[in-house]
């Protein structure tokens, strides 16, 4: 006999955390056991740098983690389809799609 029931959250948002986080970009990277999300933010303009052993040109992005989410491998499946479905609602309302250059540059 299969389970009719549903879960319904209730869910509190602290007044500090109403405002949220902004975040320019984000990281992402697991272990085994879990899938660590970095949002982070502009800290500085970007910057030339040569490196001095190499002569290699490159640009350092200074950068500050605003927020690091924490979550568990089988989440990550449940992010990835409510992010998908926001995307496809946001297109259709703004009529826009995914910027065709990288915010920072090549």
């Amino acid at each position: 006999m299969a389970d009719d029931t549903s879960q319904q959250f209730e869910i509190d948002l602290p007044p500090e955390l109403i405002g949220g986080n902004y975040a320019d970009f984000a990281n992402v990277w697991h272990t085994p056991t879990v899938f660590v999300m970095d949002f982070l933010t502009l800290a500085q303009p970007p910057r030339e740098q040569v490196d001095a052993e190499t002569g290699q040109r490159h640009t350092v992005v200074p950068a500050r983690v605003v927020s690091r989410i924490r979550i568990p491998p089988d989440q990550v499946f449940e992010l990835a389809k409510a992010l998908t479905q926001q995307l496809e609602f946001w297109e259709r309302e703004t009529g826009r799609r995914n910027p065709q250059e990288p915010p920072l540059g090549d």
